[in-house]
Order: structure tokens, then sequence, then C-alpha cells
């Protein structure tokens, strides 16, 4: 089979001698120049349909109102991409200063609508979904409100994501990916009952997991002469969001973090008939990233509060190094190794007092 593969691309390369020949060359061809864009009403129902059957694997007839939203939400963030990968390549080969935006939260609102406003590709979209006989309202309603932040703060947070790539400054934003916000309040014999914010339950089609940048993240243990020991070790999986500005084509990143063990399961205590302790190292880990603001009415709570608090810290100043020492302007394989220009290539924002771990923690 390797002979015959090998014979095919010998005489196509000997039909076309201008062909790419080396490695190097044909991975030329693995371009975003490449990808369709979506220019008119036409182009924007066929990557609707494209994606309510090849990525949600459903037809009219079983979809439902969320499937069409999800179809909606694919297509929409398909005209990001683009924009989304050239945005980091000129960063990658210009290597300006960026700016890092650190807090415990962000009340995003939902996705949908500010990416349509701010890319400009609202009128395209209503047309098309009208067409389709569907409704854009209804679908945009159907959007869950990200569970990231629930207040003053929060809002704060994300306008400053949204102002900083309205006027194309470099900037990163970074926060906790929370399983389940702060809570859903319900009434129940007139009386208020906070039940648990599910905003993942059908999982978020903006975000997209980076594993090969999950980061190990240390808690407890003792210092001594020659290292950190006996530390309790999170895994800090990083999850990414687009932030488009408004009328240009910057589109920049959230990255959020969400806490895994590195011991999901423990065999021999399932093997044992313990369920529950085959499981508990994950859940201890998970528990960083479960809540937005936890009780901390307890030191329970307070000392969770602190974990998280670290965590993000940790995560992203990790992070940050990493993509310093990787700079030198687009220049592949060098690697900083100095941080002589380290104030010069990096600045960093804390928003409200609860990342101020990153000042001990960077020193």
């Amino acid at each position: 089979e390797g002979i015959r593969i090998y014979q095919r691309l010998l005489r196509k390369t000997m039909a076309d001698p201008t062909g790419p020949k080396s490695p190097t060359d044909r991975k030329k061809q693995i371009s975003i120049r490449g990808l369709p864009e979506l220019k008119n009403v036409a182009a924007v129902k066929e990557s609707f349909n494209r994606h309510l059957h090849h990525t949600l694997v459903k037809d009219r007839h079983a979809a439902t109102t969320r499937d069409f939203y999800g179809a909606v939400a694919h297509t929409v963030r398909d005209y990001l991409v683009e924009k989304w990968i050239r945005t980091q390549q000129h960063y990658y080969d210009v290597d300006p200063k960026r700016v890092y935006f650190l807090s415990m939260e962000y009340l995003m609102g939902r996705s949908l609508t500010n990416t349509m406003i701010n890319t400009g590709i609202e009128t395209e979209f209503e047309e098309a979904i009208y067409e389709l006989g569907l409704e854009l309202e209804e679908l945009q309603e159907t959007e869950e409100d990200a569970g990231l932040g629930n207040g003053g703060l929060g809002r704060l947070a994300a306008c400053f994501l949204d102002s900083m790539a309205t006027i194309g400054l470099p900037a990163y934003g970074y926060g906790i990916r929370y399983e389940y916000g702060i809570f859903t309040q319900t009434i129940k014999d007139g009386h208020q009952l906070e039940v648990p914010d599910e905003w993942l339950r059908y999982g978020c089609p903006w975000e997209l997991p980076r594993p090969e940048y999950v980061l190990p993240i240390q808690f407890y243990g003792r210092v001594e002469l020659d290292g950190w020991k006996d530390t309790q070790v999170v895994m800090a999986m990083p999850y990414d969001q687009p932030i488009p500005g408004y009328g240009n084509k910057t589109v920049n990143t959230l990255r959020l973090w969400s806490a895994k063990s590195p011991n999901s399961f423990d065999l021999s205590y399932f093997n044992h008939g313990d369920y529950i302790q085959a499981v508990i190292d994950r859940n201890i880990a998970e528990n960083i990233s479960r809540v937005l603001y936890p009780a901390d009415n307890m030191f329970a709570g307070k000392e969770l509060r602190l974990k998280q608090e670290y965590f993000l810290v940790s995560a992203t100043l990790q992070d940050i190094i990493r993509r310093y020492k990787a700079g030198q302007a687009g220049r592949t394989g060098v690697v900083r190794s100095s941080f002589i220009q380290f104030a010069n290539k990096v600045a960093i924002q804390l928003n409200d007092t609860h990342p101020a771990l990153a000042v001990p923690e960077l020193m």
C-alpha cells in the first residue's frame, strides 16, 4: 500500500513539476487563505446546513431549537476563525508589547448577538435565517449566559476585553472556567431558592480546549533549599474564547483555566469497591473551578477562594512567561533566555484585589 501511494505521488509530481515536493512545501498548502468566506446570504445558509448535518449530525426533522442555535453559532465562529488566526499570527510576527488582563470574573453576556454586531454580519444572518424559516431572535434567546461573572466587576472586565480588541490592542484575558457559575434563582413557596447554574450543560460552541498548554499548579507542601517538596498538584487546562473588536479585523483571546486532577481515577480503590475514594482526587482538584465565589463563611470556603486565586495567578503567569520566551518577532525556534526585555513586552493588569498574588508569584 505504501509503494502504491508513493507511485501515485511520484506520477503527480512528474505531471506537475511545479507542484510541492519537500515536506515544507507541501505543508504550505495548509493555509487559512484557502477557506471559504461568508460573503453573502447564500454562503451563510450553506454553512448553516453543513454544521447542522456534519457538526451536530441532525436533519431538520430531528433538530431542536438548540440544535439550530448551535448551527448558527458554529457558522458565526467560522467567520471569526480567519480573523482570529490572522490576529495571532500578526502578534507572533511583530512581537509587540502585550497586555494581560487577570480577573476572577467576566460578565460576558451572550456571545452570538455581540459577535454578530461587532463583526457587522447581523443583517446577512437575519436574512439567511429568515429564508430558512427560523427566527434569529428565538435562537439568540436559546444561548445560555456564560456563568463567569455576576456583577459590576465582571461587566467591567468584559468591557475592557471588548475595548482592547476594538482599538486593536494586543491583549489577552485570563480567568477561571467555572463549571456552575454562581447560582440560578428560583422561587418556591414564596422564598428564594438557589440552584446550580449549569451553563455548560449543553456545551459551549465558542470555546476551544487547548490541552497542549495544560500546566501544573502546586499547593501545600514545604519549601527546602533545593525546592518545593511534597506538593499537591492540580493541572490547569486552558479553554480559549474569541473576543472580536467592533468594526475591525482584530480578534483577541480570553483564556479560561479549568482545574483537572493528574490522577483522576484510582483503579485499585474501584476494584475493592471503594468507588468514592477512587475519584476523590479528581473531585478535590475540580472543586477549584467548580463554582464562582463559593461561600466563605467557614474555613473550607476561605481556603477554596484562596486556592482559586492562586490557581488563576500561577497558571496565567506560567503562560505569560512561556509566550514571552517564545517571542523574538516570529523567529521560529528562537527562545528568549533573559528577562531583560520582560517589562518591554509584558503589561499585567489586575482586576480588583483577587489576583494580587500575581505580584509575589512573579517575583
